[in-house]
């Protein structure tokens, strides 16, 4: 109770004037897993509640593993309020920039994200669009990548995020950043990241709010990508205790959040209070 205490104490500054939310979804919302997931305790209630009170909400996910469809299908059949308006995710953003720029993509992406690309021309690629691939990250599929890129005069590769790990209901899985690293070096490229901690997707949400940054919090439970990558627009953000969050994340070097909240539910709680 003590600590509960000094965390509403620290927040009561810095919590006022807040007229719009942005929530990451795994790790803050449920946990993933082979078998769906699990929805972490107290978020259902506190989307009903963030709904109830008026504030703008964004569901902010590098989910790259489903169709947004597929996605917020799953969310409601644990019990969410969402719908597929509220999402911002990677593989439509990526779309647009692909049709923007005239790019015919190489796809290393997971089996039940490829409807997402049906629209687009995928012959005689000039780029690479990786995302959270999952089981088709083998040797095979990524040295086919490989060699797309490095046939390239100047090669594009275009990223569904930069994570290094997730968190699902059996342990920590390695994410899609880590496999953008290994083409980056083999390749000499510098990805183009579409999703968080981007500040064109961050800016993308707000937009689809119609709220500035200095009346906007992100919460989520990566202290970079999330955490980081908001403030760099200029809008608070808070780290809850649950996802793939770790106590060593609490000194990290570079990036410190407004606060931090044991979960989702707190983090509401609070909020609500200073509306």
């Amino acid at each position: 109770m003590a600590r509960r205490g000094a965390v509403r104490a620290a927040m009561a500054g810095w919590a006022r004037a807040v007229r719009g939310l942005l929530l990451d979804v795994s790790g803050v919302l449920y946990d993933s897993g082979a078998d769906g997931g699990v929805p972490i305790a107290g978020s259902v209630e506190a989307v009903r509640r963030i709904k109830a009170s008026g504030l703008k909400l964004r569901f902010c996910t590098n989910e790259t593993q489903a169709t947004r469809e597929n996605f917020v299908k799953k969310l409601r059949g644990m019990g969410f309020d969402i719908n597929v308006s509220e999402v911002t995710a990677p593989a439509p953003a990526a779309c647009h920039i692909l049709e923007e720029r005239g790019l015919r993509p190489h796809l290393l992406v997971h089996d039940d994200l490829v409807p997402e690309f049906a629209e687009m021309d995928k012959t005689n690629p000039n780029c690479v669009v990786l995302g959270d691939a999952a089981e088709n990250f083998t040797y095979a599929n990524l040295n086919e990548a490989f060699r797309v890129l490095i046939g390239m005069e100047k090669p594009v590769l275009i990223s569904l995020g930069r994570g290094r790990y997730y968190k699902e209901t059996d342990g920590l899985k390695l994410d899609v950043g880590a496999y953008m690293k290994a083409l980056e070096y083999a390749c000499d490229v510098q990805a183009e990241v579409v999703g968080k901690p981007s500040k064109r997707f961050f800016e993308s949400a707000l937009a689809e709010m119609g709220v500035p940054p200095e009346q906007a919090i992100m919460i989520g439970d990566d202290i970079v990508n999330d955490v980081g990558g908001a403030q760099r627009c200029g809008m608070r953000a808070l780290q809850v205790r649950t996802g793939k969050y770790r106590p060593s994340d609490e000194n990290h070097p570079d990036v410190k959040p407004d606060a931090y909240v044991n979960n989702l539910a707190e983090a509401v709680d609070i909020i609500l209070q200073h509306l």
